[in-house]
């Protein structure tokens, strides 16, 4: 074998070897999911998990657009979807699946999502809803711990870290968000009611969030298995 065929084979390899690394998700493992619920019913815990195993080179879309609606900043649809669809244009990294973690809120958001997806030819896999009562997520929201980075959320009792008050991913450390009282929750919880009157209750799949967060993975999966 000369040179440049050997040069050619060796790039081959490498080629071969780095693809066996990072494989391109095949099309059962891509999706296209809306996760949504009140404050507190596990959607920070279950969004990284879906990320992970079902897209794991997306892009955190919806990050941005949760940050907003989580501080009470009234952002018009038109704006939230267009935010969207900039992402889904310029990020390679979406055409492998995304998550969106708490919106669409209400079913004229949900109309104008679908319109765009629709013009880009796309379509959700899945809407998934976790439904808990208001009366449990009192303990919950005052036990979490979020990591800031990725957002990504833990509960000192039923999802402790591994080591206290450090990211199981990162390293990095939690913090408990100053919001995350009594008090900022019953208005947080006021307006999310506010927002989804004019959605059904079986808005998509819907999901007991009151169970441990393994029970509520293993919903999620199954529910991702038939998409």
């Amino acid at each position: 074998m000369g040179t440049t065929e050997s040069l050619v084979a060796q790039l081959n390899d490498k080629i071969k070897a780095l693809e066996a690394l990072n494989p391109k998700p095949s099309p059962a493992e891509q999706l296209r999911t809306i996760l949504i619920g009140p404050p507190g019913a596990g959607k920070g815990t279950q969004a990284p998990l879906i990320r992970e195993k079902y897209c794991p080179r997306s892009t955190k879309l919806g990050v941005e657009a949760k940050k907003i609606i989580d501080d009470g900043r009234l952002v018009p649809d038109e704006i939230m979807v267009g935010m969207i669809k900039d992402e889904l244009e310029r990020n390679q990294a979406c055409k492998n699946g995304f998550v969106l973690d708490g919106f669409p809120r209400t079913i004229a958001q949900a109309q104008k999502l679908d319109s765009m997806l629709e013009s880009r030819g796309e379509s959700l896999d899945s809407v998934v809803q976790l439904l808990i009562d208001d009366s449990l997520l009192v303990s919950r929201i005052t036990g979490r711990l979020i990591h800031p980075a990725s957002g990504r959320s833990y509960h000192r009792d039923t999802n402790p870290p591994k080591k206290p008050m450090v990211d199981d991913i990162t390293g990095e450390p939690l913090i408990q968000r100053s919001d995350d009282n009594v008090e900022t929750l019953q208005k947080r919880l006021k307006g999310y009611h506010a927002q989804s009157t004019t959605k059904p209750r079986a808005f998509g799949t819907v999901i007991d969030a009151a169970q441990s967060p393994s029970v509520v993975w293993d919903s999620l999966r199954g529910v991702f298995s038939g998409k």
